[in-house]
């Protein structure tokens, strides 16, 4: 229950926001939803959602629903040819691969990089660690359910 003498909560730093939200590819293509599960809830400016996202929400308030369209560089940024590592087929042992395959790699800090094999010619292989939707411009759907004060643990 929301008391009617209080102003609404809207989207801003130190907020804590419920939301539904579907992130679409150009062609219409849902890439991730809410709508089928739990609505997503995150506190502005955690980390969880890129800046890019989180910034054209700021102002809106429970009950609001708007579509954006999110720009590579404000999303997962340009797709960088350099992310793209050549190794030696040797380096995957006996593994079996595959153009398109999802594989994991150690960084250099010791935690966990996912790469695409994007290429396989003879001794050669080809790892893209780009994100997978590098350059790629998103259309991000959003319903507001909720936006409160952030409470601090």
């Amino acid at each position: 229950m929301t008391d009617q003498n209080s102003p609404q909560h809207r989207i801003d730093e130190g907020m804590e926001v419920t939301l539904h939200f579907t992130l679409k590819l150009e062609d219409g293509t849902v890439v991730d939803s809410t709508r089928d599960k739990a609505p997503a809830t995150f506190q502005v400016g955690d980390g969880n959602l890129p800046p890019g996202f989180e910034h054209p929400m700021k102002g809106m308030s429970a009950g609001e629903s708007a579509t954006f369209e999110i720009t590579p560089e404000h999303a997962f940024g340009q797709h960088n040819p350099q992310n793209i590592q050549r190794l030696k087929r040797d380096d995957f042992g006996e593994e079996a691969l595959e153009i398109g395959t999802v594989m994991s790699f150690a960084d250099p800090g010791g935690g966990e990089l996912p790469g695409v094999i994007s290429a396989i010619e003879g001794n050669q292989v080809d790892v893209d660690f780009n994100h997978p939707l590098a350059g790629r411009t998103l259309t991000f759907e959003v319903e507001v359910l909720d936006v409160k004060p952030a409470t601090t643990h």
